[in-house]
């Protein structure tokens, strides 16, 4: 065999093991082992866009939004609203309007009290009281006046659902249950062998005993399932609570409108030991067969944009001016969308949807029988699909030229797309598409430039490139690992961090030019030692301060973790620093970290004459402001929200909920303490005790948060436990308005 000959050889040899690693990499994804974070979002958004693609659009009038808006608040006062209201308001829609049933997202955990009861209990008190036709008739009258039966009364014979809410979790000194559950809709006893994970509630916000009494079934509204990104596409049908399921309030509506049948779950085995997560199917309801997945969840089918079902604003149904033909007939959902209520989710029609319309989309799904069902051989099947297309990528794509590559490689992808929209569309079905599409991209972005970029130009160029950006070792680690790096503009999930030294306008008035020069160099050189030991990207030094990243131009999983470390060290470093310092007559230093972790825009930014390689974004402003914040909690180092929710392992003490400058969103902001297995009994106490102060602040319990502010302070003088201090006292002074939320806004850099 000639040496050309064996050199093909190779490079196909090295063709078909780059499409082989990348399969596998894709196939340990859909295995689970391990699950690829960017891959369920590229999967999610996927889903969103098919959502958006296929929803009707239109509008379904069978349910309507009895509305909690700004305009009845006006007329009606602001919510709750009195129980004789609510009253009228039912009694309104059952006789005058008609409807067939009620549901209600919201919750009525608590008794009414009017002040007419309040004065009656106060005669009954009285002297008054000792004559018994007195008392008789006092006690007659605070029955007459108990707006909590009337409300009771007005469910009574009627198709009512009331709303409660479960607990996935329970704080300390937080009551397990409160209120009244109604009747579960499976029981425990019919249960046996059943082994679905379905959710499980800790506890649950129950409706008063008389109202939920009075109902015909109820149903929870909160919502446990929420995806990683924050968007609600699937809800549960039911909650496990003490062995017994209870519905949702989207299935014990559809469940009461359609005459309340008999209810079970399908599976495809159900011999015995066959009655899990695996083989759950579906959810019957009477003669309906709903799919779930192995929680008993559904994917919410939704209609179209905010506005896909009527609303009907509920003062209009109070004083019976809404139109007649709008409610005759229809279920009805007293829900809200007054900002204020705060009853606003994410999900892949809108940003801000009102949760009630959420409940809507599901009930219909539910009546119409058009839930989609992401099957059990979903998996299977993305499996097969994926080694199809493998082998296509690896046996087939290198023969081609790169024109003809690039055309069957779109091919595959809209064969690909074309199948899986088929199955959405035709059977109802979800597959996974990201998958599918992130390898043949891959795939064949690999194999078209593996001479271009992996054997020639990535080797002659990647250390003159990146030399000036990041640490030699990095560079040699991309050189050796054959990465794919790119210098264009993207979007990543990255870490900055700000540092300064403080006062460094006195330290540079009180030296001369020549030794401010060299106390900077002798600084600023072990700082830098220390950002590159924990593979972070220097970005700038400006003056005193210094900016570097984690994340690029070298993904970087433990970006946050680096980051945070570098930061601790760097501190560490400055106080060693001091004693050499000061045996050369110069002024001591210490320095102000702030740390953030989110989405940023990197990349080569500038303008002809200049380039830089760099970091932009509101995660790299809030870095900025929280290096700012450090001196006015008497801290050396803050973090964002973002950065520690990445490090579970690390302890944290949460130092405040504020509004910085240029941003509207409040951020939680913290200070990390170290490995939280490190932590003495002592500094434990002391992290328990500040965060019982803050929360006791934020719900405006000065006199609990003072005590133990004042408790911590004695054992330890530190700036933030005085600035809450005198922030309580001011408030004393001047209290809080009452929609106050604890966030503090600094109006400074």
């Amino acid at each position: 065999m000639s040496s050309a000959a064996r050199l093909r050889g190779i490079r196909l040899l090295v063709r078909i093991a780059i499409s082989s690693l990348s399969l596998a990499i894709f196939a340990m994804h859909i295995a689970g082992k391990p699950r690829f974070e960017i891959i369920d979002r590229v999967e999610n958004y996927l889903y969103d866009v098919r959502i958006r693609m296929t929803m009707p659009g239109t509008l379904d009038d069978r349910i309507v939004v009895v509305d909690i808006d700004e305009a009845s608040q006006v007329v009606l006062g602001q919510w709750p609203w009195p129980r004789d209201t609510l009253a009228t308001i039912v009694d309104n829609l059952f006789d005058h309007y008609g409807i067939t049933v009620m549901g209600f997202d919201a919750l009525f955990a608590e008794a009414e009290e009017t002040s007419a009861e309040r004065l009656i209990d106060l005669l009954a008190a009285s002297a008054l009281a000792e004559q018994p036709a007195v008392m008789e008739e006092l006690m007659h009258l605070r029955e007459s006046q108990d707006s909590n039966i009337r409300f009771a009364e007005a469910l009574i014979a009627r198709d009512v659902v009331t709303g409660f809410v479960f607990k996935d979790s329970l704080n300390d000194n937080e009551p397990e249950a409160t209120g009244t559950l109604p009747a579960p809709i499976i029981r425990k006893a019919e249960l046996a062998g059943v082994t679905v994970p379905f959710v499980q509630a800790r506890g649950y916000a129950g409706t008063l005993k008389d109202l939920q009494d009075n109902a015909v079934a109820g149903g929870f509204f909160d919502s446990p399932l929420i995806d990683s990104d924050g968007v609600f596409r699937r809800a549960p049908l039911v909650q496990e609570y003490r062995g017994d399921l209870y519905p949702s309030l989207a299935l014990a509506v559809a469940h009461t409108a359609l005459g309340s049948p008999p209810v079970g779950l399908d599976f495809a085995d159900s011999r015995a030991n066959r009655l899990s997560g695996i083989e759950l199917e579906s959810f019957r309801l009477g003669d309906r067969e709903i799919p779930v997945n192995e929680q008993a969840a559904v994917f919410i089918p939704f209609r179209g944009p905010q506005g896909s079902f009527p609303f009907v604003p509920a003062k209009d149904v109070f004083d019976l001016s809404a139109p007649a033909a709008l409610l005759d007939g229809k279920i009805a959902l007293l829900g809200a969308s007054a900002a204020g209520l705060l009853d606003l989710r994410s999900t892949p029609v809108g940003q801000r949807y009102i949760g009630v319309e959420a409940h809507a989309n599901l009930i219909a799904g539910l009546l119409d029988g058009t839930i989609r069902q992401q099957p059990s051989y979903s998996d299977g099947l993305e499996l097969f699909l994926l080694v199809i297309i493998g082998f296509l990528t690896a046996l087939v794509l290198p023969r081609l030229a790169p024109i003809t590559a690039l055309a069957f490689v779109l091919g595959i992808v809209f064969a690909t797309m074309s199948l899986n929209l088929w199955m959405w569309t035709s059977l109802n079905l979800v597959v996974p598409l990201a998958s599918l599409l992130g390898y043949t991209v891959i795939a064949a972005l690999l194999q078209i430039n593996y001479g271009f970029f992996v054997e020639s130009r990535n080797k002659r160029h990647l250390s003159r490139i990146f030399g000036q950006y990041i640490p030699p070792s990095l560079v040699e680690e991309m050189d050796e690992s054959g990465e794919e790096i790119s210098l264009e503009g993207e979007s990543r999930n990255m870490s900055v961090l700000f540092s300064d030294v403080r006062g460094f306008t006195t330290i540079s008035e009180s030296l001369e030019a020549r030794e401010l020069t060299q106390l900077m160099n002798e600084f600023l050189t072990p700082i830098t030692r220390v950002i590159q030991s924990h593979r972070g990207t220097i970005d700038k030094y400006m003056g005193d301060a210094v900016m570097a990243f984690w994340g690029a131009p070298l993904s970087d999983d433990q970006h946050a973790r680096h980051a945070v470390e570098a930061g601790l060290r760097m501190i560490e470093v400055v106080s060693d620093l001091r004693d050499v310092f000061e045996k050369k007559g110069w002024p001591p230093v210490a320095v102000g970290v702030g740390v953030a972790s989110g989405e940023m825009n990197v990349g080569n930014m500038g303008s002809e004459f200049r380039i830089a390689y760099t970091v932009m974004g509101d995660v790299v402003n809030l870095g900025s402001r929280l290096e700012g914040l450090t001196k006015q909690y008497g801290v050396d180092m803050i973090v964002s929200n973002g950065t520690a929710s990445q490090l579970p392992e690390f302890a944290f003490r949460e130092l405040d909920l504020v509004r910085v400058k240029g941003k509207n969103e409040p951020v939680a902001i913290f200070e990390p303490l170290g490995p939280a297995d490190a932590l003495s009994d002592e500094q434990k106490r002391a992290l328990r005790d500040f965060s019982d102060a803050i929360s006791a602040y934020r719900r405006k319990d000065w006199d609990t948060a003072q005590g133990l502010l004042m408790k911590l302070r004695q054992h330890n003088e530190e700036l933030l436990y005085n600035a809450y201090l005198d922030r309580i006292e001011q408030f004393r002074r001047e209290p809080p308005p009452a929609e106050w939320d604890g966030v503090f806004e600094h109006l400074t850099k």
